[in-house]
């Protein structure tokens, strides 16, 4: 039975998750607040794919404030991982140069060149943190640098040790299974496994590595030149004495492990670790974490051994945009949070997220179909406010405006993405110019700031300066094509005099999409007000060689923004002169 009946939200997967968390909560720590948690790794640009990770606990821990529940979401910063390969496209980095940090810590590599941030670690997170407080996401964020270096985690480092022989058996029952086939499209680990492994000198398995007494869970970073190519020569259990050797520069040092503050536990360990510290109830996993024998798998044999049990860990799937492959953060040029938050409104994209199980994929649009997205998010917004959304659309709607904090702010007028977007393509900047045509959508109703449509205006501007290429962009003509409109039929110059001749009456949105659909039902001896069940297939040929014949006259293309808005775009004097009249 659910903790907490849900009247309008009960097929809806956050719920079904919250459900569980807090009864799973209960048995494990009564009375202490819920603890989710996410990982991000601030190699890189951390892109939309990464926001899924921290998504679908923030939306879980959301459900679970708005029934009244303390809950922690915390977002454990990987900033202690190495810095592992240089990625492409990063402004501000020489890629050649930047190869000499490979092998430190992310917290001791330098931030791109003309970054405020004192380390490359920091660089990536500041992003991220902003765009995190645009979407409404309420985190606890904890730097691993600090952890390790601070010495938080020294007993439970010991402990690994201790146990070494414990988690070695546990790995050794990976290691001997033959890989599982690489799906088509899915890397055979995870990017932190990778990284982990690349670290330690390991085999793939990340494992750990190999020392005269036997395997060894932990990877110091140098004293001298601060990379992990590092070798443990030796150690003693009473003493907690660690040899290690540098393969890098040939530095090697005796220290006492029980004081060393320069080092982590390897991947496939600090994982579980974390979760035992923390006391993690929930935390989601993408698909090659939670492959056969990969890192989610493993650790959930591995966090026994720290007195902690695994969190519910859902998978969740891939995600990608419009034209392109799976993200990889080891490539240039992946759209980031940040990236989407410039041409779409918060609630947009927490929606994306909020509407599709983890285990389904989606994409982010940064093409045309952003305008589609769009006039989905509309029509339920429309559905939402008239009551007959379904519940679990209702639901989505609901994560998508607002947390248990509140709504996030919104566009007070928030007018069709796609005529903002014809607007701000066909005025150029020029705003009074957007004012003046946005006033004339709706005569009842005349907007009388661009204010009263920000920020959806700034974000379908930034999209059509930014995504939109200079050969599909709206340039109208400055004089009328004279050598057309002298070719053009009885039919042709018909159609256009029966434009011209309302333009006046019909100068509204609602108006003009009703004239320029109407002109060719009236040529063919219909009612402008035929609906299409009343009329023949014909009408629908005729409308579109219409629509062709104003685009070339408007401007000299076949195809552009929607009519109605183009023409208010351009103003009735503009418009009678380029057609002739």
């Amino acid at each position: 039975m659910p903790i907490v009946a849900q009247s309008t939200e009960t097929t809806d997967w956050v719920s079904r998750f919250a459900d569980e968390v807090i009864e799973e909560s209960e048995r494990r720590a009564p009375g202490k607040p819920v603890v989710v948690a996410s990982g991000l790794s601030p190699s890189g640009p951390i892109h939309l794919g990464n926001l899924r990770e921290v998504m679908t606990p923030h939306l879980v821990a959301d459900e679970i404030r708005r029934r009244g529940h303390q809950v922690r979401h915390l977002i454990s910063w990987d900033d202690y991982d190495r810095y592992r390969k240089v990625p492409k496209g990063i402004a501000g980095v020489d890629e050649e140069s930047y190869k000499e940090h490979i092998g430190k810590p992310l917290t001791s590599v330098p931030a791109p060149k003309g970054s405020s941030h004192p380390n490359w670690a920091e660089h990536f997170k500041a992003a991220m943190i902003e765009s995190l407080a645009e979407l409404g996401v309420e985190f606890d964020g904890i730097s691993q640098t600090e952890q390790y270096t601070s010495g938080v985690y020294r007993e439970q480092i010991l402990h690994a040790i201790r146990h070494r022989g414990d988690i070695d058996a546990i790995l050794d029952q990976y290691r001997t299974k033959k890989a599982p086939a690489k799906k088509q499209g899915q890397k055979p680990v995870d990017e932190a496994e990778l990284e982990a492994a690349e670290g330690s000198g390991a085999a793939a398995e990340d494992d750990g590595s190999s020392t005269p007494a036997g395997y060894f869970p932990y990877k110091p970073y140098c004293g001298n030149c601060e990379k992990d190519l590092t070798t443990v020569t030796s150690y003693d259990d009473d003493s907690t004495e660690l040899t290690y050797a540098c393969t890098a520069c040939g530095f090697s040092e005796t220290v006492r492990l029980e004081e060393f503050n320069r080092g982590k536990l390897v991947w496939k360990v600090d994982w579980p670790m974390r979760w035992a510290y923390e006391g993690v109830v929930f935390e989601p996993s993408g698909v090659d974490h939670s492959s056969p024998g990969s890192s989610f798998q493993v650790g959930g044999q591995i966090v026994g051994i720290f007195g902690g049990k695994q969190p519910i860990g859902p998978m969740y799937a891939f995600v990608g945009i419009s034209g392109m492959a799976k993200m990889s953060s080891s490539k240039g040029g992946v759209p980031t949070p940040a990236d989407a938050l410039q041409i779409m409104e918060p609630q947009l994209l927490r929606w994306l997220y909020a509407r599709r199980r983890p285990n389904q994929s989606f994409k982010v649009a940064f093409d045309q179909e952003i305008q589609r997205l769009y006039d989905e998010w509309d029509r339920l917004d429309a559905k939402v406010a008239d009551g007959s959304a379904l519940p679990a659309d209702v639901a989505a709607h609901a994560r998508a405006v607002g947390t248990a904090a509140g709504d996030l702010p919104r566009t007070p007028r928030p007018l069709p993405y796609r005529t903002l977007a014809s607007v701000a393509d066909i005025t150029a900047g020029h705003e009074d110019q957007a004012l003046r045509i946005l006033s004339e959508l709706d005569p009842e109703q005349p907007l009388t700031s661009l204010d009263e449509a920000r920020p959806r205006y700034d974000k379908a501007e930034a999209w059509i300066n930014t995504h939109v290429p200079a050969d599909q962009r709206t340039i109208v003509r400055s004089e009328p094509d004279a050598e057309l409109l002298k070719s053009l039929d009885e039919a042709s110059q018909q159609s256009l005099r029966l434009l011209l001749d309302g333009l006046a009456e019909h100068w509204s949105l609602d108006g003009l999409t009703h004239l320029v659909y109407g002109v060719p039902k009236v040529q063919a001896g219909f009612s402008a007000d035929a609906t299409p069940k009343e009329l023949p297939p014909e009408i629908k040929t005729a409308q579109r060689s219409f629509f062709a014949l104003l685009y070339h006259l408007l401007v000299g293309r076949d195809t552009g923004p929607r009519l109605p808005t183009l023409l208010l775009a351009v103003g009735q004097d503009r418009v009678r002169a380029l057609l002739g009249q």
